[in-house]
């Protein structure tokens, strides 16, 4: 038996696991990270964020050459298949494992390979890497093991043209119909994707509104555009079998309705790699998603024990995650540094992408704020009429009598670049955080962050 002796032991090279380990290890602390992918990078970099994303940055240009009339004297629009766009992906994901290999090299921490088991709160064995028996000591653990789609039993998810939001990145061909259960982040993103490649989409969603914590108007926004992308969303539906054939699938709703297409994404919910992971011989339970409850400071229930990232549950994002993992390890070493991560903005890819930050219309009436609204569309901005990406909106809600900024709200290009500007403004302490920040700073013109100017402008005429 191989025994290894280490201040840190972190479960999982994704986001979180990355935060945690090269700021433990930037700390001082002697830091080893153990991985069951061949590369890190963790779902992130192979299954989730990075190749939707770049997907989507793909689509996105096949729709600009397709539909602007100055390509035409190019050639006439073409028609690109799914596997070939998704390429493009495959490029940025070995580039990101490339660069973030680098990080754990340079920061001399020690990456394992092989499935964590806990031994005790001390002790965490390696297995399935070697046929010599590793177990690693470590001071603390931190468990930041991500998250998986959430796959139902009666869903056969072994049927070739049936997929769910990780095995979606095999798909070999590009149907011509397809059927997306579940409306929430990653439904709406590859509706977008793949009705950009001229697919046909249905858009199944169990609620009764897309993305319901978005701002009303932003979710209004969302369905509209969706739907005059040739998307069909279908609301308040929720399945009763989903049956595959040689030619296709058969979804059958339990309203009765009967829905036929090549292929079925499911998009319903993940859940927290927590499974196997030994958690019994710790005392620790995750709840029915996989996801453990941590503190304040990202402890659980175990002293010596630290979670971040998906496995803890909301807001499951790869940015909060980064954050989470660094805020452990800031606890575990108790610097100066430690901020508990809150108020984290949203980014949404969908084409048009939506990003927010801080609280909508809903949330303020209910807490009866007086807010007033300052609003600025992308269509009269000089930048955007070049860019020919006039679609979308900048939405500021901010306090009448203070001004202070209370939520931002952006749909449309570059909407997940545009927020943080608002963000920087908005977390300031006292006068600093005002709507009158964007009217006595000068923008460049023409940007898109002018966009904050005409906005606040809009917003100061409201007030009487």
């Amino acid at each position: 038996m191989a025994e290894y002796h280490y201040d840190v032991v972190v479960i999982g090279a994704g986001p979180a696991g990355e935060g945690a380990a090269m700021n433990a290890a930037k700390k001082g602390k002697r830091v080893a990270i153990i991985e069951t992918k061949d590369s890190v990078g963790g779902n992130c970099t192979h299954l989730g964020t990075i190749p939707s994303k770049a997907l989507r940055h793909a689509v996105k240009q096949i729709i600009t050459f397709n539909t602007n009339s100055m390509f035409r004297d190019i050639g006439e629009p073409r028609w690109f298949s799914f596997p070939r766009v998704l390429k493009n992906a495959e490029r940025v994901i070995s580039k990101q494992v490339s660069l973030r290999t680098q990080f754990y090299a340079r920061n001399r921490v020690d990456l394992f390979t092989g499935s964590a088991f806990i031994l005790d709160e001390h002790r965490v064995e390696v297995r399935g890497s070697q046929t010599t028996r590793e177990v690693i000591n470590a001071k603390t653990i931190v468990i930041a093991t991500g998250s998986r789609p959430y796959l139902p039993e009666n869903v056969n998810f072994r049927h070739s043209r049936i997929y769910n939001s990780d095995t979606i990145l095999k798909l070999s061909h590009t149907p011509r119909t397809l059927i997306i259960y579940g409306a929430g982040v990653i439904g709406c993103e590859y509706a977008s994707i793949f009705s950009g490649l001229g697919v046909k989409v249905d858009l199944i969603n169990p609620g009764n509104r897309l993305l319901s914590f978005l701002d009303d108007e932003i979710s209004d926004a969302l369905s509209y555009h969706l739907r005059n992308n040739g998307i069909l969303v279908r609301h308040n539906e929720e399945y009763d079998s989903v049956e595959g054939d040689e030619h296709g699938v058969v979804v059958t709703m339990k309203s009765g309705k009967r829905i036929r297409a090549d292929a079925f994404l499911w998009c319903n919910g993940r859940t927290g790699n927590t499974d196997g992971l030994g958690l019994e011989n710790i005392g620790l339970e995750a709840n029915s998603r996989g996801q453990l409850a941590v503190d304040q400071y990202y402890r659980t229930a175990v002293q010596s024990v630290y979670a971040a990232g998906d496995v803890i549950g909301w807001p499951s994002l790869a940015s909060a995650a980064y954050d989470q993992g660094r805020a452990a390890a800031s606890a575990i070493v108790e610097d100066d540094f430690f901020r508990h991560v809150d108020d984290v903005p949203t980014g949404i890819y969908t084409i048009p992408e939506i990003s927010s930050v801080g609280r909508t219309e809903r949330e303020l009436t209910e807490a009866k704020i007086p807010y007033e609204v300052g609003q600025a569309f992308f269509k009269d901005l000089a930048r955007a009429q070049i860019t020919g990406e006039a679609v979308g909106m900048l939405k500021l809600l901010f306090h009448r009598e203070t001004k202070e900024i209370l939520g931002i709200h952006c749909f449309g290009d570059q909407a997940a670049e545009i927020v943080h500007i608002g963000q920087a403004i908005m977390n300031q302490k006292g006068e600093a955080n005002s709507l009158e920040y964007f009217i006595n700073t000068t923008f460049n013109y023409p940007t898109m962050a002018e966009a904050y100017r005409v906005a606040a402008l809009n917003g100061l005429n409201r007030i009487f």
